[in-house]
């Protein structure tokens, strides 16, 4: 059954204040539980929406980003992979250039409210520092 609007708030994981995340600008990083393995996830604000992903590229599962929070490319249109150059649409995921061409990065629910960004977990995805996940 799906979680409410009460529920939902409840549950999300406030990230950063809004203003913290710009256009093309650097990502905030966060850990997200993934089958008991804690897994690297980031969120992005690119046309003015902000977007969320696990930070693992679609084609080899290594973290995207060249520098710490850094996952733009030059000129902030295309998150890319620094090991693969495996380029992405910020807004959706979706590889357009490189190895995995056609596949997507894993997306996260993310929302921006009351001037902050906070990630919703929904399974399979759980927070990273909770003991009892199932």
């Amino acid at each position: 059954m799906p979680e409410s609007g009460i529920e939902s708030m409840a549950a999300a994981r406030s990230l950063c204040p809004a203003d913290a995340l710009v256009d093309g600008g650097a990502g905030v990083r966060f850990t997200v539980e993934l089958n008991t393995r804690q897994v690297g996830a980031f969120a992005v604000r690119f046309d003015g929406a902000v977007h969320g992903y696990l930070n693992q590229c679609a084609h080899v599962p290594m973290e995207l980003d060249w520098q710490e929070g850094q996952f733009f490319e030059s000129s902030g249109l295309y998150l890319i992979c620094a090991t693969h150059g495996a380029m992405y649409e910020p807004d959706s995921g979706l590889c357009v250039g490189g190895p995995c061409r056609g596949a997507s990065l894993a997306k996260l629910r993310i929302e921006e409210r009351d001037g902050n960004v906070f990630w919703v977990p929904e399974a399979p995805y759980h927070p990273a520092d909770t003991a009892d996940n199932a």
